[in-house]
């Protein structure tokens, strides 16, 4: 087995070990508003759920030379509020459009053809695409420095709402097949669902 120290790497070394054994990754399809009122969409896979009580969701955003100018971390910094979505695979490519360099002047959304959709609970609307829509307002900002140098930023958010699509809602519970999440590996690879493997935890230990 081979043994690294990543302080011997460089950050895109260390980020191609991370991103190719942390996987699958899921991906935050994240609508946020600017200034000037135009909807960013932006796909991020360093993200998941932290707690249930409260419903909190984390994502992380990197900064470019230490400095945050990425429009989805200027806008919920400046607004404090975004969506959040799960999109599916018949999305993916509509997705990965959204990724392109565009000027802030730009909706992604627009751009690529998807639906916008009023929230219910703040004023940044959603993808009427998605089968989930998670409103969420910020509940904590984290620069995560090091060294006195910070190359990201981790937003905790707060879910208010679920949009929930009745096709994959079964009682209180998500159906994972007909969701059919993106899932993110390394590089511009993805990945989605498989078979499901049912095993119940042990009642008792040893």
């Amino acid at each position: 087995m081979k043994s690294i120290n990543p302080i011997d790497l460089s950050p895109k070394d260390n980020y191609k070990l991370l991103s190719g054994s942390i996987i699958p990754r899921p991906i935050a399809f994240v609508t946020s508003l600017n200034e000037k009122g135009v909807l960013n969409a932006a796909p991020f896979s360093f993200f998941n759920m932290v707690a249930g009580t409260p419903p909190l969701i984390v994502l992380s955003v990197g900064r470019i030379k230490g400095e945050i100018k990425k429009h989805t971390a200027q806008n919920i910094l400046e607004k404090g509020e975004f969506v959040v979505h799960i999109l599916d695979m018949d999305l993916l490519e509509t997705m990965n459009q959204t990724s392109a360099p565009y000027s802030d002047s730009v909706s992604e959304v627009e751009r690529v053809g998807l639906s916008p959709i009023d929230s219910t609970e703040i004023d940044v609307p959603g993808v009427k695409e998605a089968k989930v829509r998670l409103e969420c307002k910020l509940f904590q900002h984290i620069p995560l420095e090091e060294n006195q140098e910070c190359n990201n930023d981790l937003f905790i958010g707060k879910v208010i709402k679920y949009h929930i699509d009745d096709a994959i809602y079964d009682n209180g519970r998500i159906l994972a097949e007909q969701l059919n999440p993106i899932a993110r590996l390394a590089g511009p690879n993805y990945a989605q669902l498989s078979e499901n493997i049912f095993l119940e935890r042990p009642s008792k230990g040893e």
